[in-house]
């Protein structure tokens, strides 16, 4: 007796492989039907023997490709037909049942980069090669269903031998939509800035690397967008690129040929090595080895990452990379083609316009860039590795929200700029898009949202942003509101950070949120950053619970680049308990006297030097006080230096008990306040005494995880998420965590998605859709 049954299949089931599979897998078992893709995922047929059928359900799931996640299937009778064969249906795109989902771009596999490496293999060096499991997706797809005639591949058409290979259930680029060849597929193109051609096809790529070699700086066409390269051995080249890229000390990220090579100058554990040789491929972090002599070659010049304890690696992660890395054999500089505080560009015509003054010569192609996509950024904290920046590799892959049952559109911060969507009890984050301080920059977010909703097909019912009022994302969300006569929902910037985390985590109920991070408005109009926050995750609200003591930021914004601004309106604050020590204090500072005292009159002013709970902010006063970074020349400088300081004081004296400089808890209407003043003359001290600042910077780090236990056991909290940039600190992140696990409490950290700004928009979406399923909320006030 025959049966068969019509199924859907939802999750990441296209741009992976999976329709050939289903083909395979019913011809091994001997069953009919057909497979399609559709709006939201697949859609098929069965036919067969009933133990066949329950066969291949079990293995639908069961050995589903690598790239694929099934979220949910669907199954229903239908009266046998009678079909003898089973075949792949052109795709239905009218329906749009769940929200859709597709893979991200990945690294070149295995056997694609060993094809490319053949030299009697039909795609010999050629730079697009691909598969099902692996290649482009996000960056080439224009609509959905997942077919090459909505991608930026449908003006390729297939030649003979790859229509032949697209053809065959047992080749691995089945019906791949990205196939491509020397003969039908798209060609390199080296050019000069005024779009003079040089060279085409293998030519071109060997002349860009003759050109590296040379020290010259070339603008390559990747996945995603244009990227900067230069020889990372050679101290002018990279100089020079800092010089035209308006980057005067941010780290650049290091592209190697092999882990090999890095493996000398860089620590490189088993989860690191997993993350680098991963499809997603991201730019790791990774601690540098501590040497006492000169580092062996082919070592990164200093101006790479000039003062950074880390250094970011990656890998080729296409086989464009792959073959130019081969012919050089030697690290190269691999930065987003943009000039500092642009968006990547992406487009030939802008990559020539915006970068002509930056790079020598354009390696582009002709291949078109659906939407920008710059490299992710990962380091291990807390003994596993932790997104820092979202973007290839990972986006555009939902994540569950199960209090989103409306659509929901949150439009993220200010920096590190992301924006989400929820529906269908899911949320679409997409890639990062960068800090909005540029028109290109705000035209680039608005894009994105235009492009995930028309991905989508969906109009949003609310529209969440931050409560900043003077945040580009705040002016978008009011219009969109406007726009589309839906509800604003304002979401406080560290509930939304607290939010976030604990959406990642699925997470109900209530929570104890620790959100540290630099700058946040406050629900007050002050500037926050060092908050405790009791979080009621499925009501959407949340109660401040303790905080650091505010001290004043003497010019405001200024205080956020210059961290001595910061030290001196900690210090002033100081001066209240111990005025001889905080006075000598300010004078390690080496102010000039008129500017002092300027400075001073400013900080008593609460409109000159606004005052904020920051721990960021504390780490640069303690920096600056130190000695160590007195001016940040890039987000977050002043911190890094501290967390390296530390960690070297504890890889020195690793037996020795780290004691903490007192941090008491007071009350204020019935709010904690952790008086940090105690600690701060108690470190200036210790400089008098000639302290190590290694050992000083070390203290500093265990006062903070104590802080943080100490205000968890008072309230009591069983739970506990840590979320805000501070906890992108791998060592002070380490620490809280084991202090909260000694006490019994569990600790919850980002992982799949940053703890920075990057992290907002999902927090946003999440506050807002509980808040509105509280309410009962469909399309009213909320």
């Amino acid at each position: 007796m025959r049966q068969r049954l019509a199924m859907t299949v939802a999750g990441t089931v296209q741009g992976v492989g999976f329709r050939p599979f289903v083909a395979r897998l019913a011809g091994r078992l001997g069953v009919a039907g057909w497979v399609a893709n559709t709006g939201s995922g697949v859609a098929l047929e069965i036919e067969g023997a009933p133990d066949a059928l329950a066969r291949f359900r079990r293995a639908l799931v069961e050995e589903a490709p690598p790239l694929s996640t099934i979220s949910h299937t669907t199954g229903r009778p239908l009266p046998a037909y009678g079909d003898t064969g089973f075949v792949i249906r052109g795709s239905a795109p009218q329906d749009r049942a769940d929200l859709p989902r597709l893979p991200p771009d990945t690294a070149a596999c295995g056997a694609c980069r060993r094809e490319v490496a053949t030299p009697t293999a039909r795609r010999y060096r050629y730079p697009f090669t691909n598969c099902t499991h692996c290649g482009p997706r996000y960056t080439i797809v224009t609509a959905l269903p997942y077919d090459r005639a909505r991608t930026s591949m449908r003006d390729f058409p297939l030649c003979p031998a790859c229509a032949a290979e697209y053809a065959d259930p047992d080749d691995r680029r089945y019906h791949a939509q990205p196939i491509a060849c020397p003969a039908c597929g798209p060609r390199l193109e080296l050019s000069t800035s005024g779009g003079q051609v040089l060279a085409r096809g293998d030519a071109a790529l060997r002349r860009a690397a003759a050109a590296l070699r040379d020290g010259l700086i070339v603008a390559l066409k990747a996945l995603g967008g244009y990227q900067l390269l230069c020889d990372a051995r050679d101290e002018r080249a990279v100089q020079r690129l800092r010089a035209r890229k308006r980057r005067a000390a941010k780290p650049f990220a290091v592209m190697v040929p092999a882990l090999g090579a890095a493996a000398a100058w860089v620590e490189i554990s088993a989860a690191e090595r997993r993350l680098l040789l991963g499809p997603s491929a991201p730019i790791v972090l990774l601690r540098r080895r501590t040497r006492t002599g000169a580092v062996p070659p082919p070592a990164p010049a200093p101006a790479v990452a000039p003062g950074s304890p880390c250094l970011g690696v990656m890998l080729p992660t296409t086989p464009l990379h792959q073959v130019l890395l081969q012919d050089l054999g030697f690290p190269v500089v691999c930065t987003s083609g943009n000039l500092s505080q642009e968006p990547i560009a992406i487009g030939d015509r802008e990559a020539r316009t915006r970068l002509a003054a930056v790079a020598d010569l354009f390696l582009g192609h002709d291949r078109p860039i659906v939407r920008p996509l710059d490299d992710s950024v990962a380091r291990t904290i807390a003994a596993a590795p932790t997104l820092l920046r979202r973007a290839r590799g990972y986006a555009p892959e939902p994540l569950p929200l199960v209090t989103a049952t409306q659509r929901v559109l949150a439009v993220g911060g200010h920096l590190k700029s992301t924006v989400a969507l929820a529906m269908d009890r899911q949320v679409l984050l997409s890639q990062h898009l960068g800090d909005l301080d540029t028109a290109p920059a705000r035209r680039a977010h608005q894009r994105a949202i235009d492009d995930l909703l028309a991905f989508t097909g969906c109009t949003p019912e609310l529209v969440a942003c931050d409560l900043h009022p003077d945040y580009a994302t705040t002016a978008v969300a009011e219009h969109l509101a406007r726009r589309w006569a839906v509800p604003l929902v304002r979401v406080q910037h560290h509930h939304a950070h607290v939010a976030a985390c604990a959406a990642e985590h699925g997470l109900a109920g209530s929570v104890l949120g620790v959100a540290w991070d630099g700058t946040g408005y406050g629900a007050d109009g002050s500037v926050w950053g060092g908050e405790f926050l009791r979080c009621d995750l499925d009501a959407g609200s949340y109660q401040r619970r303790a905080y650091l003591l505010p001290f004043g930021l003497p010019g405001g914004e200024h205080a956020v680049r210059d961290g001595w601004r910061s030290a001196l309106g900690a210090l002033l604050a100081a001066r209240e308990l111990e005025p001889p020590v905080a006075r000598r204090a300010l004078d390690r500072l080496r102010l000039p006297a008129r500017q002092r005292t300027l400075l001073e009159a400013v900080a008593a002013s609460p409109g000159l030097a606004p005052r904020s709970s920051s721990v960021g902010r504390l780490f640069d006063a303690v920096a600056a006080l130190l000695g160590v970074v007195r001016t940040n020349r890039f987000e977050g400088e002043a911190a890094l230096a501290l967390e390296d300081a530390a960690t070297c004081a504890m890889r020195a004296r690793r037996r020795e008990c780290v004691a903490a400089y007192p941090v008491p808890l007071r009350d204020h209407d019935g709010v904690s306040v952790a008086d940090w003043r105690p600690m701060l003359l108690e470190i200036a001290r210790e400089c008098e005494r000639g302290a190590a600042v290694e050992w000083i910077a070390a203290r500093f780090h265990a006062s903070l995880a104590a802080l943080v236990a100490a205000v968890v056991g008072a309230q009591d909290a069983g739970r506990v998420v840590l979320s805000g940039g501070c906890f992108q600190n791998a060592l002070l992140t380490g620490w809280v965590c084991r202090a909260l696990q000694a006490a019994g409490r569990t600790a919850y950290v980002h992982r799949r998605v940053p703890p920075n700004d990057g992290g907002l928009s999902l927090g946003q979406v999440a506050v807002a859709a509980a808040r509105a399923a509280g309410a009962g909320v469909a399309r009213g006030a909320c």
